[in-house]
């Protein structure tokens, strides 16, 4: 609880924390609209492929023109991860293969980085930690993005001597969300395709939330921080509210959902026939827990907590994310307490390719949220058996079989460059320390 006086210590003595951001879209902007605000913060290099267009996003949040006058601005994420003035470096681009390389870059130059990339993290991050960890630098998720605020909310729980049941966030979901496509998105939204465009919005990321990829996603990253098991059968999605995450969020043996405990899961705003279910949880993240014994369960009941009819289960819930705003957070953790605000410890989960409709030999994927895949959650260790094809793999390669919709697409399936950096770290991880014990995980860890 002391992390603002820790950095007010480092500006008093003339060291302010100094972050790098790739990536100046949504989320870095929104970093970006908090760092005057936090004295001791510093932005000296932002890199992003529009130079123009980061500047402009400064000046969009409310950047002085001196500020934006002392920032360097370049094209090129490499670039900035060598600065000598940049300490921690946020990559923030959303695109898998970018992130993992400007992650290599800033290892190689020894800076801390906090990785807004979750579909990098997914792809490849259990390798990536353990690399920074060996190296004595942070590789950290992105407090704020539901993860993070996820982990942290797990971390809490076990600290405090709880079990942890369950764990995850909410969204709007419907079984028939999985097909659609960038051309159907904004109606879901609430939105016409007109408006969505002049607030600059992409299509094709509005709906990787929608059909489940995101999901997917930030589930995998989760599990292989907080060492808990994805679904068999990837994620069921069941509509709760908070006043019933503890009754529908704990083993089918006690009338749940859960195949055990110890579990991620994505609980829906919607029911099945797409009425809204009440006091839902869309926006915010939650952890289920479960009382060590008898007296505990009964503190539950004597100070207020609603639990389950067994009375050892009950649920902690954060109702909202400030996704970017919150981004501070995971700089300054990593600058002055060298810590990461959750981060893959294992590999337990993966996000893999299903088709949304039948694919033909010739035909290209176009990745998360776009028209012919969305991303399903499944094991790590039934991933690899299968030689699943990761989502964060699925773009620009072309299919090389007929694959039916709904059906999980194999690497096999595909044609790969064997040359991309992305894919030669993710091999190394799959090859490498899924051979080492305690990586590729079986359902090992204690809930």
């Amino acid at each position: 609880m002391n992390l603002f006086h820790m950095l007010q210590e480092r500006a008093g003595a003339g060291r302010p924390v100094r972050a790098g951001l790739i990536g100046a879209g949504k989320f870095g902007s929104m970093f970006l609209s908090q760092v005057p605000g936090t004295p001791g913060l510093e932005v000296p290099v932002i890199a992003d492929l529009s130079p123009e267009r980061a500047r402009a996003a400064c000046a969009e949040v409310g950047w002085e023109a001196g500020r934006i006058a002392a920032t360097r601005f370049t094209d090129a994420g490499a670039d900035l991860a060598s600065d000598p003035a940049v300490e921690v470096v946020i990559e923030a681009t959303g695109q898998p293969e970018a992130g993992l390389a400007h992650a290599q870059a800033a290892l190689v130059h020894g800076k801390h980085v906090v990785m807004v990339n979750v579909e990098a993290d997914v792809l490849a991050g259990p390798l990536l930690a353990e690399r920074f960890r060996a190296a004595g630098l942070v590789y950290s998720m992105a407090y704020g993005d539901q993860p993070a605020l996820t982990a942290e909310m797990v971390d809490w729980a076990r600290a405090a001597g709880f079990g942890v049941v369950a764990a995850g966030k909410g969204t709007k979901y419907l079984p028939e969300y999985h097909a659609v496509t960038p051309d159907g998105v904004w109606q879901h939204y609430g939105l016409s395709a007109e408006e969505a465009a002049a607030a600059g919005m992409n299509s094709q990321m509005f709906n990787s939330f929608l059909d489940g990829t995101k999901s997917a996603i930030e589930m995998a990253a989760i599990a292989n921080a907080c060492g808990l098991d994805a679904p068999e059968d990837g994620l069921l999605f069941p509509p709760a509210g908070v006043d019933d995450l503890h009754r529908v969020l704990r083993p089918e043996t006690l009338g749940g959902v859960l195949a055990r405990e110890g579990m991620v899961e994505v609980v829906s705003s919607l029911h099945r026939d797409g009425s809204p279910v009440a006091r839902d949880l869309r926006w915010g993240v939650y952890v289920v827990l479960k009382a060590p014994g008898d007296y505990a369960a009964a503190c539950f009941r004597q100070y207020g907590l609603p639990t389950d009819e067994t009375g050892q289960y009950a649920a902690m819930y954060k109702p909202f994310h400030l996704i970017g705003m919150e981004l501070g957070i995971s700089v300054l953790s990593a600058a002055l307490r060298g810590e990461p605000t959750g981060q893959a410890q294992q590999w337990r989960a993966d996000a893999v390719a299903v088709a949304k409709r039948d694919l033909a030999p010739g035909e290209v994927l176009d990745g998360e949220g776009g028209y012919t895949v969305w991303g399903r959650l499944m094991p790590a260790p039934k991933s690899q058996a299968l030689g699943a094809l990761p989502i964060g793999l699925a773009s620009g390669v072309t299919v090389k079989r007929t694959v039916r919709k709904g059906e999980v697409l194999c690497k096999a399936d595909v044609t790969l460059d064997p040359t991309s950096p992305a894919l030669r770290l993710r091999r190394e991880m799959e090859e490498g320390l899924a051979a080492a014990p305690g990586i590729l995980a079986e359902r090992s860890a204690p809930p």
